[in-house]
């Protein structure tokens, strides 16, 4: 790349060989709040599960999402990218290519939760077609930190990539 600027982070599917890595990442990210190493792997290889990361140039997993889907209904179970990776769009990538695989299943409603204390995220979320329905009162525990509801009728998306989600 010229002029220092870092290669763009390359998204794929995650593998169970992930794993470890991707529960650093949560560790670093979500402190007290993260899933356990376990956890992770039964959600990266569980079904009805998709699971995506992005890798710099290196091989290091620089973020990471994963939705769960079952009928017309999903779920994007997490989403967290590394201090380095943000900024950039990259968990814009992410949601897109998670949208794309709810699509491509033929859900029609997506939901999430996040913490009523980001409002980085509730913005990207909401700039998605994501609207708040909810508040899940001290969800996020240890910290007793509310929950925002968030839902996605499909048919309202914006920001659709048309198939065009960069994995390889």
């Amino acid at each position: 790349m010229t002029n220092g600027d870092p290669a763009p982070l390359v998204m794929r599917d995650a593998t169970l060989e992930d794993v470890p890595h991707i529960w650093a990442l949560e560790a670093e990210v979500f402190g007290a709040e993260a899933w356990s190493e376990s956890m992770m792997r039964e959600e990266v290889t569980g079904d009805h599960r998709t699971y995506l990361v992005l890798t710099d140039a290196g091989g290091a997993v620089r973020g990471y999402a994963g939705l769960l889907a079952v009928g017309t209904e999903a779920d994007v179970q997490t989403i967290a990218l590394s201090a380095s990776a943000r900024g950039a769009g990259d968990g814009r990538r992410l949601m897109n290519a998670l949208l794309d695989d709810a699509d491509a299943r033929g859900v029609r409603e997506v939901f999430l939760e996040v913490r009523a204390d980001n409002p980085v995220a509730q913005r990207l979320y909401a700039s998605l077609g994501f609207a708040e329905i909810g508040v899940r009162p001290h969800y996020y525990q240890p910290d007793g930190v509310d929950a925002v509801v968030m839902k996605l009728e499909m048919r309202h998306r914006e920001g659709r990539t048309n198939g065009e989600a960069e994995r390889s």
